[in-house]
């Protein structure tokens, strides 16, 4: 589960940011919604572990993220947190099977080949294994970059403007594939986006079977 109280982040030479107190049950999504610059991408950071709040608590995975040192927080991440950034950050120089391996690698696991061929086939790209990011089409790279953020079983996906620039047939893919992922591992799924089109993406029966929710962010 998620869960905040108090939350806040001040930048140096910024807005100072204040969000809205949440619980999202484990297994259930989380849309957070608002336009560009009302501090969606700073939530998701303060949740995966990357900031640190300026007050206020955050509870992720039944763990209390405060009570971590940052080797602490980075070891927990590993585990427990599967990020999709809006630039997927595949390295240009490596196939995509040794972009997952680098994952591993980043996570303290083992390389594990048969973990990666299980997340590539998963998600309907396993064919494309020894291509570099350069070969992919710009579904099949969001793909792979979802691969490798569930390839350790996150508790908890969190997604950030998944659907920016697609036209609406690609979105809708985007999401639905993001939701059967979500399900099938029963991890806590956010998607973070300003994108008006995504919550009417997520239909109705995903809503009562996994469990809904919105949390609308303003500007300062």
């Amino acid at each position: 589960m998620i869960c905040t109280q108090g939350l806040s982040y001040y930048y140096p030479s910024g807005p100072a940011l204040s969000f809205p107190d949440v619980a999202v049950p484990q297994g259930t999504v989380l849309l957070l919604s608002g336009p560009s610059g009302c501090g969606k991408s700073t939530w998701l950071a303060l949740v995966a572990g990357l900031v640190r709040p300026s007050g206020g608590q955050v509870t992720v995975a039944d763990q209390a993220l405060h009570a971590l040192d940052s080797v602490a927080t980075d070891a927990w991440r590993a585990g427990a947190i599967g990020f999709l950034p809006q630039k997927l950050h595949l390295s240009a120089a490596l196939t995509v099977q040794q972009n997952l391996a680098l994952a591993q690698w980043a996570s303290g696991t083992a390389n594990q080949p048969a973990a990666i061929a299980k997340a590539l086939t998963s998600l309907g790209v396993a064919e494309l294994a020894q291509r570099k990011p350069a070969q992919l089409s710009g579904g099949q790279a969001q793909r792979v970059a979802l691969a490798r953020a569930v390839l350790q079983h996150p508790k908890v996906i969190l997604a950030d403007e998944p659907t920016a620039s697609l036209d609406d047939a690609a979105a809708a893919a985007a999401v639905g594939l993001l939701l059967s992922t979500a399900r099938a591992q029963g991890a806590t799924l956010v998607i973070a986006t300003h994108d008006a089109r995504v919550a009417t993406q997520i239909p109705l029966e995903d809503n009562g079977k996994i469990g809904f929710s919105r949390l609308l962010l303003m500007r300062a």
